[in-house]
């Protein structure tokens, strides 16, 4: 059974900075590509960032060049660094695991993966 926790949500001015966490239990984590998404109130869910088992990296357009995807396979987590912040980037953030090993270079569908967090929030305030 492999279980998602993420952590490091919460309130930060427009500007500011901070770094999500998603430490993964269960499977061989390492071998895994990882995304994160996001949901604001009354929207879908969107894709923000993967990263793939060789560490090759894919960003939703909205965070490019202002969000950074990163993993620690010795810790079993996977972070989100986020810079820049704006009002906009306000939503739940959701972190998730695909199933199956290795794999393709990236992944952008919720479809894609098989197991998700509970999500952590995060609030930009302007």
């Amino acid at each position: 059974q492999v279980q998602l926790v993420e952590s490091g949500g919460g309130l930060v001015q427009a500007g500011g900075s901070l770094r999500l966490s998603c430490a993964v239990s269960g499977g061989t984590f390492s071998s895994r590509s990882m995304g994160w998404f996001r949901q604001a109130p009354g929207k879908e869910r969107e894709f923000v960032a993967s990263i793939n088992w060789r560490y090759i990296t894919s960003y939703g357009t909205p965070v490019k060049g202002r969000f950074t995807i990163s993993r620690d396979n010795a810790k079993n987590t996977v972070y989100l660094q986020m810079n820049s912040l704006k009002p906009e980037d306000t939503a739940v953030y959701y972190c998730s695991a695909r199933g199956t090993p290795y794999g393709s270079s990236a992944y952008y569908a919720e479809h894609d993966y098989d197991y998700w967090g509970q999500g952590t929030q995060v609030t930009v305030s302007s």
